[in-house]
C-alpha cells in the first residue's frame, strides 16, 4: 500500500510539473528572473562571490525584446518580456580584458539593423552590427570608432540623424555629439549638456540618506527619447550603491539641448524589497506601450552587486515622463496589448508573509530564518548546507488565497566567477492548511534552468496557511534565501485609512521633509505618493513597519504634494487627504 501511495504521489508531482510548464504566464515580479552572471572581476569578490549586472538597455527589434547589460558575456532576447533566452557573445577583441566585456553598453536600432557599442575611452573599440541577433550573427560596422566614452547611448532622431551621449563622473557633465550615420564619425564637436545640481535637487545628493558629503554625486547612464517634438535626456544619479539610485530627466527642444531638469526623478524606487531604479533605458513594447528597465541595488558583497527591474512607464497628457513604482516589486501584468500605464498594472495580489513566523531545517551562523521574510534584499537566511532536503516553512498566520510565490536566492559561499552555462536550481514548493498535511504547490525538481529570482504564478489560487520550500539542487554555494515571498489575498479586511498624515518642511533645508502618520494596527506598510502637482503624484515610496519617513529628495524651489495609503495582506486602504508643503 505504501508503494502505491509513493507511485501516485510521484505521478501527481510529474503532472503538476508538466501543467506548470505548459501554463501561459500572465504576470511578472521584480527583480527580473534572469540567469545573471557572477561578477567576473576578482577584486570585486573579496567579500564573497556573487551575481551582478547593471546598466541595462532594452530595445524592441522585429517584435522581440533584446536586453543587454554590464559584463554578462552575451545578451538575452524574449518574445514576451518574461521568458528570456541567453545568447553567449564576447564583443571585445582579444586585446581587451575579457572580464570587462561590454560594460554599460549602448544598443540602438538603425533602419533594419541593431548596433552595439560598449563603454571605453579607447579609440579601437568596434561598433557591432546585426540583422539576426537572435542567432548571434554579428559583424563589425566600424573596426575603430573615432570617439569613445563611458556609459554611451545612441539615439536616432525622426529625421534619421544619429547622436551619441555619454558621461560617468561626479565632476564632468554628460556630453552629446552628432555622428555621421554611415561612417559613425563625429559631426562637429562634442557638447557639454548637463550637470547635477544637488544644492537645489535633494534627490541628487550622495549617500544612502542623501546626507553624505565626502563625495560629490555621480551622473551617468545617459538615455534619450523623443516625444511630441521634445527631447528627454535621462541620466542615473546619485550613486549605484544606494536605494535612492534613480533616473532623472531633463527636457529640451533639440537633441543637443539646452536641457532643463525635471524636479523629481521619473524612475525612483527607494523602498520595498527591490530598491533602486537608476541607470536604465526607456523603450516601447510591440504595442507601443512605454516601459523602463533599470538597475536594482543589492550592494552586500560589493558596491556593484546589483540586479534588474522592469517598470511600466509613459508620457501623460502634459508630456510629463513618468514611471510607475507603486507596488513595483509585487506581481504585475505582462503586456498583451495597448495599455494606459497611468492605470496601474498591479494585480492586487498582496504580500502574505511579511515578518511572519518561519521554520527552517538548519541555520548557518547569523543568517537567521526571519531574514527570508523581512522584505530586505540585502539580508538572507542560509541553511547550513546545499543538501537535498534542506527546507524553509513560512506561516502566513491564517488561511489565505495564494496566487503566486517568488523565490529569491542569495549567494552564500558561491564558487563561480563570470558567466556560467548549464547551471540550474531545483526545488519543490508545498502548501498546507495545518502544517502537517502537505500537497504540492509547484514542482521544479526536474528544472534545468538557472532561476535566481524564480517567480511561480499559479494557474488557479490555492487556499493554505503554510508554504514550504524544499531544496533539491543548488548551482553553487549553500541553500540561501533573501526573499521567500508569497502573494495573494488574506482572509480578513483591508486596513483603515492612515490617520494624522503630516509633512513638515523647514526653511533650514527645503530639500528635506519629515513625514509622519498614524499607521492602522492591522497594516504592515504604507505607500507614500509624492509630486510637484496635486494630480501628478508619480513618485511612490513603500515603507514597512514604521510610522515616519525622512524624505530628502525635494526641489527646494517647488511646492510639493503628498498622500499615503495603508497596506496589509488583504488589500489597500483609501488614500489619506493631501498634504501640501511650500
Amino acid at each position: 500500500m505504501d508503494r502505491i501511495r509513493q507511485i501516485l504521489l510521484g505521478l501527481l508531482i510529474l503532472t503538476a510539473f508538466d501543467l506548470a510548464a505548459q501554463q501561459k504566464q500572465m504576470t511578472y515580479c521584480n527583480p527580473v528572473n534572469l540567469d545573471y552572471g557572477y561578477t567576473p572581476i576578482p577584486d570585486f569578490s573579496r567579500q564573497g562571490r556573487h551575481r551582478a549586472t547593471a546598466d541595462p538597455v532594452m530595445v524592441t527589434y522585429k517584435d522581440d525584446y533584446y536586453l543587454f547589460s554590464t559584463n554578462q558575456w552575451g545578451y538575452w532576447w524574449s518574445s514576451d518580456m518574461y521568458n528570456w533566452k541567453f545568447v553567449p557573445r564576447h564583443f571585445l577583441r582579444p586585446e581587451h580584458k575579457v572580464y570587462d566585456d561590454l560594460c554599460a553598453p549602448s544598443v540602438w536600432v538603425q533602419g533594419d539593423t541593431m548596433l552595439v557599442f560598449g563603454s571605453t575611452y579607447s579609440r579601437n573599440f568596434p561598433i557591432w552590427m546585426s540583422t539576426d541577433p537572435k542567432n548571434n550573427e554579428w559583424k563589425e560596422a566600424v573596426h575603430e570608432f573615432g570617439i569613445g566614452g563611458w556609459d554611451p547611448a545612441h539615439f536616432v532622431d525622426e529625421d534619421g540623424r544619429l547622436y551619441m551621449y555619454n558621461g560617468s563622473s561626479n565632476v564632468y557633465p554628460l556630453y552629446g555629439i552628432e555622428l555621421d550615420r554611415k561612417t559613425f564619425q563625429p559631426v562637429g564637436t562634442r557638447k557639454e549638456l548637463l550637470l547635477l545640481d544637488p544644492d537645489r535637487f535633494g534627490w541628487q545628493r550622495f549617500g544612502a540618506h542623501l546626507d553624505n558629503t565626502f563625495l560629490k554625486p555621480f551622473m551617468e547612464g545617459a538615455w534619450m527619447n523623443r516625444h511630441n517634438g521634445k527631447y528627454y535626456l535621462q541620466y542615473g544619479a546619485p550613486g549605484t550603491e544606494f536605494s535612492g539610485y534613480a533616473d532623472g530627466v531633463a527636457i529640451g527642444e533639440t537633441p543637443l539641448g539646452p536641457f532643463e531638469h525635471q524636479s523629481m526623478p521619473f524612475s525612483y524606487k527607494p523602498g520595498g524589497f527591490a530598491r533602486g531604479a537608476g541607470h536604465g533605458a526607456t523603450y516601447q513594447d510591440k504595442w507601443k506601450n512605454y516601459w523602463h528597465v533599470s538597475t536594482v541595488v543589492v550592494s552586500v558583497k560589493n558596491n556593484f552587486e546589483r540586479r534588474l527591474g522592469i517598470w511600466p512607464a509613459g508620457f501623460d497628457k502634459d508630456d510629463v515622463l513618468y514611471m510607475d513604482a507603486a507596488f513595483g516589486d509585487y506581481p504585475h501584468y505582462l503586456p498583451d496589448g495597448p495599455a494606459d500605464h497611468l492605470k496601474s498594472g498591479f494585480t492586487g495580489w498582496m504580500l502574505l508573509n511579511y515578518n511572519k513566523p518561519v521554520q527552517v531545517s538548519s541555520t548557518l551562523g547569523g543568517y537567521t530564518a526571519n531574514y527570508a521574510v523581512d522584505e530586505d534584499i540585502k539580508t538572507y537566511w542560509s541553511a547550513a548546507s546545499a543538501d537535498k532536503g534542506e527546507w524553509i516553512i513560512s506561516d502566513l498566520g491564517m488561511l489565505s488565497e495564494i496566487r503566486a510565490v517568488q523565490i529569491n536566492y542569495a549567494d552564500q559561499d558561491a564558487e563561480f566567477l563570470g558567466k556560467q552555462q548549464g547551471i540550474y536550481h531545483q526545488y519543490r514548493l508545498w502548501h498546507s492548511a495545518d502544517g502537517k498535511n502537505w500537497r504540492i504547490l509547484a514542482d521544479k525538481s526536474r528544472n534545468k534552468t538557472d532561476v535566481p529570482h524564480d517567480y511561480v504564478e499559479l494557474e488557479k489560487p490555492v487556499n493554505a496557511r503554510f508554504v514550504k520550500l524544499e531544496n533539491i539542487h543548488m548551482p553553487t554555494g549553500k541553500f540561501a534565501i533573501s526573499g521567500l515571498r508569497v502573494f495573494g489575498k488574506g482572509g480578513k479586511s483591508k486596513p483603515a485609512p492612515i490617520a494624522d498624515f503630516t509633512v513638515l518642511r523647514t526653511e533650514t533645508d527645503k530639500r528635506s521633509a519629515w513625514i509622519k502618520w498614524k499607521k492602522p494596527d492591522d497594516a504592515y506598510a504604507v505607500n507614500i505618493y509624492i509630486g510637484t502637482e496635486p494630480d501628478k503624484l508619480y513618485n511612490c515610496i513603500m515603507v514597512y513597519g514604521d510610522n515616519d519617513y525622512w524624505f530628502k529628495g525635494m526641489d527646494k524651489n517647488k511646492t510639493y504634494y503628498f498622500s499615503a495609503e495603508a497596506i496589509n495582506e488583504n488589500g489597500v486602504s483609501a488614500r489619506s487627504s493631501m498634504a501640501t508643503v511650500n
